[in-house]
């Protein structure tokens, strides 16, 4: 007979065989003991299931789930409904956490007066391109002065990364919106901070996150971040930023070069836009490598979200919210 749990960790995945007993390690030798984990797949097909059954008949606090709908805020919601911890955590398969990441959620809660707590995005890479990729988004010029990017801040912030949250915020809030495939965390932070709730970013809380490998996939990754972006800010105006506007504006902007055969001025912000793009791949303690990679990262980033917040923000406009 298991003790009653103090924290319940959800861990969404689909197609994690080669990380995902990285997770399940962690779960086993990291603190409290009295903790539960419930692996919510989406439909693996590469041996993530047959790992976490294994796992599972030999730990009793380990749990497989399988979601039908495949995305993420199912599959938390799917989990939310059986977890019996005080404290829910997400986990998620990219990402190496620090022995005591748990602890430090705990005592977090325990020290301020927040409702949701979390750390920081530490993004790490093995190839050349997920270090430029981890580098352009741990700055100002891939995505803005976002705070849950900066590994030293500490305070209260809009948003944190994964998150862990109080049990009880679920029934004054209510759950993940269910209709969004990417950005279902920063719309349940912005709308838990609209009805008064805090948010608590600690950089003790240490993870590091891997990110994409290829242009291709960050493409894919930060279209649908931007495209479900205007229904998170529709949800919740007071959010609205204007880093999540720039690259919308920069799309715009692309779409009225044509003009500038007749008019060579409308060149000067892309010349501008290119010296930024040259100055911020090349003058930074990176291999040569990284600083070629990044040259095309930047522009990768913000052209795939642009073109995705313009065409969500089309459909909202003259189809609907309906966002699947």
């Amino acid at each position: 007979m298991l003790p009653e749990p103090i924290i319940t960790v959800l861990c969404p995945t689909y197609n994690e065989v080669d990380s995902i007993e990285t997770v399940l390690r962690f779960f086993t030798e990291s603190q409290p003991k009295e903790k539960e984990l419930y692996v919510i797949d989406g439909g693996s097909t590469d041996g993530t299931i047959n790992i976490v059954e294994r796992w599972s008949q030999q730990y009793e606090s380990i749990h497989l789930l399988f979601n039908k709908h495949k995305y993420v805020p199912q599959a938390l919601n799917l989990g939310l409904s059986v977890s019996k911890g005080k404290i829910i955590i997400r986990l998620d398969a990219h990402t190496i956490y620090e022995n005591n990441y748990f602890e430090k959620i705990i005592e977090t809660f325990e020290n301020t007066q927040a409702d949701i707590v979390g750390g920081p995005m530490r993004a790490a890479g093995i190839t050349d391109i997920q270090k430029a990729i981890a580098y352009a988004t741990s700055g100002w010029f891939g995505i803005g002065d976002s705070k849950f990017h900066d590994p030293n801040f500490k305070g209260y912030v809009d948003s944190v990364y994964l998150g862990a949250w109080k049990i009880n915020i679920f029934n004054d809030v209510g759950f993940f919106d269910e209709r969004m495939v990417r950005n279902q965390d920063d719309e349940f932070h912005y709308r838990a901070k609209s009805k008064g709730k805090k948010i608590y970013l600690n950089p003790e809380i240490k993870s590091t996150y891997f990110p994409r490998s290829t242009y291709s996939a960050l493409f894919k990754q930060y279209f649908q971040y931007g495209f479900y972006k205007p229904y998170v800010i529709k949800k919740i105006k007071t959010e609205i930023k204007l880093r999540h506007l720039i690259p919308l504006f920069f799309i715009i902007y692309l779409f009225c070069l044509p003009f500038a055969v007749q008019y060579p001025i409308i060149f000067l912000p892309l010349l501008i836009y290119s010296l930024a793009d040259i100055f911020c791949s090349f003058f930074n303690s990176q291999t040569f490598k990284v600083k070629l990679s990044l040259l095309f990262v930047y522009p990768t980033i913000h052209i795939s979200y642009g073109i995705g917040f313009l065409l969500g923000l089309g459909k909202i406009l003259f189809i609907g919210d309906n966002t699947k």
